[in-house]
């Protein structure tokens, strides 16, 4: 005979730490009502309900237009942990999106995150970074970033934050120093950068050398870069085991050798022997630095008179299976033999 039991268990598909969906066009607003609310608990749901609606950005761009962006920024200096850990985490998937990025420009999110660089929970910040990396990547999130003043606050943290999330500065800074470097050349980027190249961690030597790219395409760049003498450490990462290091360090020099003192100062540390090694590396990218490092070199006559004995290898180059490689090739050869 049947028994009629209720079971003490919740259905198999229920999660009891997310808020209950509502039906259709409801779900947004509802979540953002409930994110509003004076009980703890519920904000908590809310959040976690609203973290996996936000990978779609059909909901993202809803969940803008009803004003959730203001709610998630009140969340941000809420006292409960979570709260604050999950609110950086929805507002990061967010900055995933074209449409969440353009939301944080209109509604003053990157100025309602900065107060959160100093917070005492590591996820905080990492997911905090990761929305400023994201939304870096869109160059008028870059120049957001910038003119929010937020640039020595950046720099600074490189010297104290934890790696994983100084690798996330890197990527932002590398970004935001293409749109605007001058405020970071005033509050010692370079400096900081040369501690990192020479970090045991390969992800941060190669991103800090990205960064000193972009620094060292103004001249006053070019000149701190020689003036804190880096460029004979660039040369030595043109060695490192890690292809990425020596490809961006590659990168670097061939942006500071478009100066003199920045030709001599690498012919003086001999970096034409590892760029010459470098042009056979099976990354394209590396290929393409070291041939146009070796071309800004060959403009000086030290330089070309050591180079025109590799002629043939520049014109084997022009063979290569990268278009941008061949004709950084023709050039260099062009360089070399030119005789005034």
């Amino acid at each position: 005979m049947a028994h009629t039991q209720i079971s003490k268990y919740l259905p198999p598909d229920i999660n009891p730490t997310q808020a209950a969906i509502a039906y259709g066009c409801r779900a947004l607003p509802k979540l953002n009502e409930e994110l509003q609310s004076e009980d703890l608990l519920t904000r908590q749901k809310a959040l976690m309900a609203l973290y996996d609606l936000m990978h779609d950005p059909e909901h993202v761009y809803t969940a803008i237009r009803i004003g959730c962006l203001e709610s998630l920024k009140d969340l941000l200096m809420d006292t409960n942990d979570l709260v604050r850990i999950k609110t950086t985490e929805v507002l990061y998937i967010m900055a995933t999106h074209n449409v969440g990025r353009d939301g944080f420009l209109e509604h003053d999110v990157i100025y309602a995150l900065s107060f959160l660089l100093s917070d005492p929970q590591s996820a905080c910040r990492e997911n905090l970074h990761l929305a400023f990396k994201h939304l870096a990547q869109l160059p008028a999130g870059a120049k957001g970033i910038v003119n929010s003043s937020l640039i020595p606050s950046l720099v600074g943290k490189l010297q104290t934050e934890e790696e994983r999330i100084q690798e996330l500065l890197l990527d932002t800074l590398a970004a935001c120093l293409m749109e605007d470097a001058t405020e970071a050349l005033a509050n010692r980027v370079v400096p900081f950068l040369k501690e990192k190249l020479l970090s045991a961690n390969s992800n941060i030597r190669s991103k800090a050398a990205q960064a000193l790219i972009a620094v060292s395409i103004p001249l006053e760049g070019k000149n701190q870069v020689w003036q804190h003498d880096i460029i004979p450490i660039l040369v030595h990462l043109l060695k490192d085991k890690e292809e990425e290091v020596q490809a961006s360090a590659a990168g670097a020099l061939m942006y500071v050798t478009v100066t003199t003192k920045g030709k001599y100062a690498a012919l003086d540390t001999e970096a034409i022997g590892p760029l010459l090694e470098l042009l056979h590396s099976p990354l394209s990218k590396a290929r393409l630095n070291a041939i146009k490092v070796l071309t800004m070199l060959a403009e000086a006559p030290e330089g070309r008179k050591i180079l025109q004995s590799h002629v043939p290898t520049f014109r084997a180059l022009k063979e290569d299976t990268s278009a941008a490689v061949q004709r950084a090739a023709q050039i260099a050869v062009k360089v070399i033999e030119w005789k005034p």
